[in-house]
């Protein structure tokens, strides 16, 4: 008996399909780091916000308020004011002093009313005044660091804030003096930076005073001849004449004076290099007027 063949199956083939998935990891980024640094720097802006309120009074508070509320235009300078709501200030006597500042009433729209003293005045006044001259020791600092030549006195060069304004010091070094020596004749580099700062001085409005100074090494002869008040004297005018050369108005200057050794800049070493210097003060309304009042005596 012929048996017939098994019908196969018919086969199937198996088809793998193979996806490759490419993971790009991206490079780390420091996007998060300026992020954390605002936010530390928003921080630290809220707890001295904080700290100022808790150690100010209600009425420096109160001064504080009124300086941002009132145009400062309108009430230090004059001029027509550009705020939208009408202001009219009153002095300490009453006075309406609107129509001295020259603010216009826009229509008839209510008037806020501003009540600032004369020693509130004072105090916005001030603070100008410091904001310009501490513009002005910034501009400087960034001056003598930009400027090739005057980088290299840099360490010579000592610009700090006192009672007075603004002082820019131009000491001696042991190896390199700003004058010859015993003279008043100024070396060539003391001479450029002395005609670099009197270009800027002219920034300010301030008045000028000069001061010369010198160590503990007296002439032979005392003070009975020429003496280290008369060199201090001589240094501090021919400073005076190179800051003018150099651009400075002349009309600036309210005192140039020589002050020997009595005001020593190191007073642990009289005969130290720093005690030799020049000091120009950009003084402050104050240093001016107590200045030209003791002139006037």
């Amino acid at each position: 008996m012929n048996s017939s063949p098994a019908k196969s199956k018919p086969y199937k083939r198996q088809i793998i399909v193979r996806r490759i998935r490419r993971v790009i990891r991206e490079q780390p980024r420091g996007a998060w780091k300026i992020a954390y640094a605002d936010f530390v720097t928003a921080l630290m802006a809220f707890f001295l916000m904080l700290w100022l309120i808790s150690s100010t009074s209600e009425e420096e508070r109160r001064t504080i308020e009124e300086y941002f509320e009132t145009p400062l235009m309108v009430v230090l300078s004059g001029g027509q004011s550009n705020d939208v709501s009408s202001s009219r200030i009153v002095g300490d006597q009453g006075e309406d002093l609107t129509k001295i500042s020259g603010q216009v009433s826009k229509g008839d729209q209510p008037e806020k009313k501003v009540v600032i003293s004369v020693t509130d005045a004072g105090r916005l006044l001030h603070l100008q005044e410091v904001a310009r001259l501490q513009s002005l020791k910034d501009q400087l600092e960034q001056l003598i660091d930009n400027d090739a030549k005057l980088s290299q006195y840099k360490n010579q060069l000592l610009i700090d804030m006192t009672t007075e304004g603004l002082r820019i010091m131009i000491v001696d070094a042991q190896n390199r003096p700003m004058f010859q020596m015993g003279s008043a004749a100024l070396q060539p580099y003391t001479v450029e930076i002395l005609r670099e700062i009197g270009k800027t001085l002219n920034q300010v409005p301030n008045k000028i005073g000069l001061s010369g100074h010198t160590d503990a090494a007296h002439y032979q002869g005392g003070s009975l001849g020429y003496s280290n008040w008369d060199l201090s004297a001589d240094r501090a005018n021919a400073s005076r004449r190179e800051l003018i050369t150099g651009g400075m108005d002349q009309t600036k200057i309210l005192r140039v004076v020589g002050l020997s050794d009595s005001v020593l800049f190191n007073p642990l070493d009289p005969y130290d290099a720093h005690n030799r210097r020049i000091s120009i003060i950009v003084m402050n309304q104050k240093a001016a007027e107590e200045a030209s009042h003791d002139g006037g005596q």
